[in-house]
């Protein structure tokens, strides 16, 4: 078998050994984005809103198509339990010419409308200005970002997650490098200015994406596309991005409706969120270790394995929530003040916080078990959870808070409801057990 197909063999040890490298991947970038901001700032607030305008845009051109890492995960991990290796990796291949044809068809689009775009976003002027020559060179990174995408799925498919943190580091690391060599003209380079940063982003991406795709070459099996298992993917990642869709929907409305409350409560909003993202990608690296395990496990066959995996890894991160929770408790009066002194900031944070802190174990369980049903190819069962929880809970909340003055608060009520629903929907589907249906491939409609 190309996996453990026992729930016996899969312990916290193993789990970790997925989970830590995954950890570090998700982490890597959020990191280097830190840096970048410190090396562009030095040039002036016009530089540093060029950035954050045009990192943006970027972002929307490219994260929607997750589908290509968690999607890749679960049929390249059902493969890999069921011991077909070369159908494992088969699964790289045609997510990778997926991630070519779609990158091509996104960066011909995005910089046929990258001014107008940007000059909405931007509202004109100079931070337009400056956004958009950022915008014109790092386009050209959507297809080697979709292709580093692809590789992490499908090597976490086959359990190989400390190659994609490799890749990935060494991407960031020359990006590193060349950030403030370019930027500010160091060691007899050019001075780019803020272009430079666009350009040191594009080289890191091509190392990454040169790395993945190297990984492919050397595994020996056929390059050639095959339409059959990319359609499908995509079916797997139309509910996937649908999904993903949700997720923004909810996140706009919050932002739009703390806006109306002033500057404070958006800065709260913000703040808190930021804690929230930074606590789900810890989280979310055990979800995806889960994914890997419990599509591995139904891949070779044992349906009552990864029904007691699914109840392991859900009793690990709820534990790991639980401290999270108490930690981030006692820090209610320190931890705010770490990141601003404005009075009227960290009164709204004081009502979000103890909204935040009650969700962290919410976010355990259901984090946990996106990870499983995602790991069972379960994609439309959670799209229609998350769009449901969506127009039953966060929006309306959120939008109410709005109506009636709630504040921040009725924003994190927003959350609340969303989050609840969420846990009771994946809580209910992971009990009934029909997510775990056995075979090398992904069922469609699971």
């Amino acid at each position: 078998m190309g996996a453990e197909s026992s729930n016996g063999t899969v312990g916290p040890r193993r789990m970790l050994a997925l989970a830590l490298p995954t950890l570090g991947v998700l982490i890597a970038e959020p990191l280097y984005l830190l840096f970048d901001m410190a090396v562009v700032g030095r040039l002036g607030a016009l530089a540093l809103a060029g950035l954050a305008v045009g990192g943006l845009l970027l972002a929307q051109a490219s994260t929607q198509l997750t589908f290509l890492s968690y999607g890749t995960t679960a049929r390249a991990a059902r493969r890999h339990g069921a011991g077909d290796e070369r159908g494992a990796v088969e699964e790289g291949v045609q997510a990778t010419w997926l991630a070519l044809g779609v990158g091509a068809a996104i960066l011909v689009v995005a910089q046929c409308v990258a001014a107008p775009v940007t000059n909405a976003v931007a509202g004109g002027g100079d931070i337009a200005a400056a956004a958009l020559d950022w915008v014109r060179i790092a386009l050209f990174g959507v297809p080697p970002i979709l292709v580093s995408m692809a590789g992490n799925g499908w090597l976490r498919g086959v359990q190989q997650t400390r190659r994609p943190l490799l890749y990935v580091v060494a991407g960031l690391a020359v990006s590193a490098v060349l950030c403030p060599v370019l930027v500010h003209g160091l060691l007899g380079a050019p001075r780019m200015e803020l272009p430079g940063s666009a350009v040191a982003n594009l080289v890191g991406q091509l190392v990454m994406a040169g790395l993945f795709l190297n990984a492919l070459v050397r595994a020996r099996i056929s390059l050639r596309p095959r339409w059959s298992v990319m359609r499908a993917q995509l079916t797997l990642g139309r509910d996937l991005i649908v999904r993903s869709l949700a997720f923004q929907a909810c996140s706009v409305s919050a932002a739009a409706v703390a806006a109306r409350f002033g500057a404070a409560t958006v800065a709260a909003n913000q703040l808190v969120l930021q804690l929230w993202f930074f606590l789900a990608l810890a989280l979310d690296a055990l979800a995806i270790a889960a994914q890997t395990l419990v599509g591995a496990t139904l891949g070779a066959g044992d349906a009552a394995g990864a029904r007691e995996l699914a109840r392991r890894v859900t009793l690990w991160s709820e534990l790991f929530a639980v401290a999270l929770a108490a930690i981030f408790a006692a820090g209610a009066g320190v931890i705010p003040h770490l990141f601003t002194a404005d009075p009227d900031v960290l009164d709204r944070m004081r009502v979000a916080w103890w909204f935040f802190v009650a969700l962290i174990p919410v976010a355990g369980l259901v984090f946990a078990l996106d990870g499983v049903l995602l790991g069972a190819g379960d994609a439309a069962y959670l799209r229609n959870i998350t769009m449901g929880s969506a127009l039953l809970g966060y929006l309306p909340l959120t939008w109410l808070a709005l109506v009636f003055g709630w504040g921040i608060a009725g924003i994190w009520w927003g959350m609340a409801g969303f989050m609840v629903l969420r846990a009771a929907a994946v809580a209910v589907r992971a009990l009934s057990g029909r997510w775990a249906r056995v075979g090398a491939e992904v069922p469609v409609g699971a």
